[in-house]
């Protein structure tokens, strides 16, 4: 009895249920699958009775056509550019190619789309694109030589070697090479690393504005005029005037020495010496050793 109490009764099996079939993606004749389920029968439903509903319908099954066509574009494009930009400009050139589109010719409408896609996508891009196409073609050449030559000397190219693979002269390369540096383009959003930790931060976090002037650069500045003034005073009346003239008048040493009824290199002697006892005075007084 204890035995038969530790035999576990047999589970009923339920049947499973019956669930609907997952809609199979068309295949194209090579075997692969595409993520457009397009078939004839649609092509002639819309020629049968062409309302905007199945025109409708029948584009938004060739969207998948149109991010396929923009993503495998974007990968030869800078990261600035937006696969959604892509994507968006490549359904303009689907809507232009279903209108002009004749099944008649017996051509499917994915071979006649996909060059019309490309096309809208690099006419909008051109479109949009502020430097000029001659530019960007003499990027693609430098970049072609300099690739070449670093394959052929396994080391990056000396730009005298360049120019002569290039058949260029030092100064049209330099001419080229100034053109095409003006053509980059940089993310201040993109991720980098900094030099001096080493940590991953947004680009926009790594410039430096060198025009900003900090409080305690505005306080050195003031300390250095005060002591400036202390340090004038202690020149000879001579080298005050030529340094007042000079600095405060603008005068040049030939107005100068008329003024003071001297030559003009005995002005350049006295600025000279000015300005070496000024500058000794202040290295000694801001321990400064340059």
């Amino acid at each position: 009895m204890a035995n038969a109490l530790l035999i576990e009764p047999k589970k009923r099996r339920r049947k499973p249920k019956k669930t609907a079939p997952l809609p199979t993606p068309s295949t194209t004749r090579a075997g692969r699958v595409n993520k457009w389920d397009v078939s004839g029968r649609d092509w002639s439903q819309y020629h049968k009775y062409q309302t905007p509903e199945i025109r409708q319908k029948l584009l938004g099954k060739y969207v998948p056509l149109v991010r396929n066509v923009a993503t495998r574009m974007a990968m030869g494009f800078p990261k600035s550019v937006e696969l959604s930009d892509l994507v968006n400009t490549g359904v303009i050139g689907l809507i232009e190619a279903f209108g002009n589109f004749d099944p008649e010719r017996g051509v499917k409408f994915e071979t006649y789309a996909v060059p019309r896609i490309r096309g809208a996508i690099l006419d909008e891009l051109r479109a949009l694109d502020w430097v000029p196409r001659s530019t960007r073609a003499k990027s693609r050449e430098i970049e072609r030589a300099f690739t070449n030559l670093e394959n052929e000397l396994g080391r990056p190219p000396e730009k005298e070697e360049l120019a002569k693979h290039m058949d260029l002269t030092m100064r049209e390369l330099h001419l080229a090479l100034d053109d095409v540096s003006g053509t980059n383009i940089l993310s201040l959003d993109e991720v980098i690393y900094r030099e001096d930790d080493n940590r991953q931060v947004p680009r926009i976090e790594t410039i430096v504005d060198r025009n900003t002037h900090s409080i305690l650069g505005e306080i050195e500045k003031d300390e250095l005029r005060s002591f400036l003034v202390v340090a004038i005073d202690r020149l000879t009346e001579q080298e005050k005037l030529v340094i007042a003239l000079y600095y405060y008048e603008e005068l040049t040493l030939k107005e100068i020495g008329e003024v003071m009824s001297i030559s003009e290199s005995r002005v350049s002697q006295i600025h000279t010496r000015a300005v070496m006892k000024l500058r000794g005075m202040v290295r000694e007084q801001f321990a400064m050793t340059a």
